[in-house]
């Protein structure tokens, strides 16, 4: 009994020595409201509870207020949590999709790394329609990390360049050369794209299939100006006598007008080269297309040219001359010959 009492004591004791201590410490607009809390606590101790600790005599951000708030409206804190919240839910979503398509966990994160200030679902819908034309995750990852601004083009934009390509017959996996070497070909104007296609379809002559070709093997010309690329296949087609079939199977198009004139005058002031006449007939054996044009410098100069490197080079310097004092048209041989007038000549010298 005697115990008790002295706890009893202790009790009472505590709670102004308590309560001087908060006050020492609480503002006097905290007061009120933190001796409520803080007799709650000791009356709850003096009926024979544990003395728990206060902890409204923490600083003053630490002070919790009463839960007496009637109104359920969200406060600043509750409206972030749900955005923040559908963002992560969004982009494990997208991780998971192009986990699917048969991206590695490197790809997946270098590709939401190219663009961060581009939405998830946009990068997902994006990396989807090239996926539709055919092409595999590497050559997509590669293509997109050559030119990330693809990941920005407006979705609408993309799917109507993507079935454009469909029609040029560019889709299930012929996309992949014309991709890793000309992405631009979906940032291009498509006027542009169309003045390239119109050369090749109207003024050379290449059926759609051939066009076709052409595109997927040489992608560089959807680059280049489009009355240059005509001057390129007309230079072939009436100084060299190369024929359609010949430009699109040896991929002559790819090359540069300079790199063919040069090889092609080299090896005719040579005597290595002829133009064939309207039968297709030569006095001399003319080397292959891919003998002239598809080896190296030092391979055409000894097995094609049979000459050396520095006859070469002298060569090389006068001919830019002759070609820098040419003030005539790029075609002066057959300036006025098209393909029909030439096709219509064969036809009158063969009656």
């Amino acid at each position: 009994m005697a115990a008790l009492g002295r706890q009893v004591f202790d009790w009472h004791r505590l709670i102004p020595l308590t309560w001087a201590h908060v006050a020492r410490q609480t503002p006097l607009g905290e007061q009120k409201r933190t001796s409520a809390s803080l007799l709650c606590l000791l009356t709850t101790a003096s009926n024979g509870g544990a003395l728990q600790k206060v902890s409204c005599v923490e600083p003053r951000k630490y002070v919790r207020e009463p839960e007496c708030r009637t109104d359920l409206t969200p406060g600043p804190l509750e409206k972030q949590r749900t955005p923040v919240a559908g963002g992560f839910l969004e982009r494990e979503n997208v991780i998971g999709a192009l986990l699917d398509m048969g991206f590695s966990d490197f790809h997946v994160n270098e590709l939401l790394s190219m663009w961060p200030s581009v939405p998830p679902q946009q990068l997902l819908d994006i990396i989807s329609e090239l996926i539709l034309l055919g092409l595999n995750p590497e050559p997509v990852y590669v293509a997109l990390k050559k030119s990330p601004e693809l990941l920005k083009l407006p979705i609408m934009q993309m799917r109507k360049r993507s079935s454009y390509l469909r029609k040029l017959g560019l889709g299930e996996g012929k996309l992949k050369t014309v991709l890793l070497c000309c992405p631009e070909i979906f940032t291009m104007h498509q006027r542009d794209i169309d003045s390239i296609v119109g050369v090749l379809k109207e003024k050379c002559l290449f059926t759609v299939q051939q066009v076709t070709r052409i595109l997927h093997r040489c992608p560089y010309v959807l680059q280049e100006d489009p009355s240059e690329l005509e001057y390129k296949f007309q230079y072939a087609y009436f100084r060299m006598g190369v024929k359609h079939a010949d430009v699109v199977r040896t991929d002559l198009l790819q090359y540069s007008i300079t790199k063919i004139k040069q090889r092609h005058v080299f090896l005719e002031r040579l005597g290595r080269y002829q133009t064939p006449d309207k039968k297709g007939q030569t006095q001399v054996p003319n080397p292959l297309l891919k003998d002239i044009l598809r080896v190296s410098e030092a391979e055409f100069l000894a097995r094609t040219a049979c000459s050396s490197a520095e006859e070469f080079e002298v060569f090389k310097k006068l001919f830019a001359r002759e070609e820098e004092e040419k003030s005539e048209s790029p075609m002066p041989d057959r300036k006025s010959l098209s393909l029909d007038e030439e096709e219509e000549e064969e036809e009158e010298e063969e009656e």
